[in-house]
C-alpha cells in the first residue's frame, strides 16, 4: 500500500501539544488506526514524531499567535492536548501570566475548534478537550491555572450542546498528576521531590483518550475523571 492508499484510509486526527507528554503519547496510540496531522510549534521536534508514525503529516504553528495552519475538509477527531502551567498566588501573578495561560489553555482552544467545526460537521467527527483534575477544583496558588482549566469545561460544556445536533460528539477529559515535563516543573516549584509512583504515565492518559474516540457514533463519553493510583 503506498502512502496516499494508506491515508485515504484512515480517519484523520488532529492532535495539538503532540510533540511531547500526553500529546505525543495520544498521537502515537491513535497513529495504529487513524492518520495523525502532529501538532506543534517545534517544526524539528513535529517532524521527529511524524518520522515515528504510519501515516502523519505536520500540523505546525503557535496556535496563542496564529495564523492556524491549514485544515482538511473532513477532520475525523480533533484532540486539544497543547497547554501551559503557569501562575502562583493571586497577589503575586501580573495579568501577563493570566494573559499567557488563557491564551494557550482557552483561547487557542476557542479558535482552532472554530475553524475546524466545518471539517467536523463534515465527518460527524470528535473533540476530546485533555483538560485537567484542576478542572474541577481549585487551591491556593492554582488560580490561574484552574481558571483555564474551568473555562476549557465551561467551552467544551457549551460546545456539545451547540453541536450535539450536527452529530459532532464532545468529550472532556481530566487527567490528574501524570509523568511530564509539565509534572515535574510543577512539583519542582511546589518543593516537593519528584517521585513518579504519584503520577501515571502518560501512556495511560492516551489509552483512555482511546477509549472515548472507540465509542459508537450513537454514544458520547462526555467527562471522564483518571487519577493515579497512588496518592502522595
Amino acid at each position: 500500500m503506498t502512502d496516499t492508499e494508506n491515508t485515504a484510509s484512515r480517519p484523520i486526527a488532529l492532535v495539538t501539544g503532540a510533540s511531547r507528554g500526553i500529546g505525543r503519547a495520544i498521537a502515537e496510540d491513535l497513529g495504529r488506526t487513524h492518520h495523525v496531522l502532529v501538532g506543534g510549534r517545534d517544526a524539528a521536534a513535529v517532524d521527529a514524531v511524524v518520522r515515528t508514525l504510519p501515516s502523519a503529516a505536520p500540523f505546525v504553528g503557535d496556535l496563542t499567535t496564529g495564523p492556524v495552519p491549514g485544515l482538511p475538509s473532513v477532520l475525523d477527531v480533533l484532540v486539544h492536548s497543547a497547554g501551559v502551567e503557569e501562575g502562583g498566588s493571586i497577589a503575586d501573578t501580573d495579568l501577563d501570566v493570566w494573559r499567557r495561560v488563557f491564551a494557550a489553555n482557552v483561547f487557542a482552544v476557542a479558535e482552532l475548534t472554530r475553524l475546524a467545526i466545518p471539517a467536523l460537521r463534515a465527518a460527524r467527527g470528535l473533540v476530546v478537550v485533555v483538560n485537567s483534575g484542576s478542572g474541577f477544583t481549585a487551591g491556593a496558588g492554582g488560580a490561574v491555572y484552574s481558571g483555564s482549566k474551568f473555562a476549557a469545561r465551561a467551552f467544551t460544556d457549551a460546545l456539545r450542546e451547540e453541536e450535539r445536533p450536527n452529530g459532532v460528539r464532545v468529550a472532556s477529559v481530566h487527567p490528574g498528576r501524570t509523568d511530564t515535563d509539565m509534572q515535574r516543573a510543577l512539583v519542582a516549584r511546589e518543593g516537593l521531590e519528584y517521585d513518579s509512583r504519584f503520577a501515571m504515565p502518560a501512556e495511560s492518559v492516551a489509552r483512555t483518550v482511546r477509549v472515548v474516540v472507540d465509542m459508537p457514533p450513537s454514544a458520547t463519553v462526555e467527562s471522564l475523571s483518571i487519577r493515579p493510583t497512588e496518592r502522595r
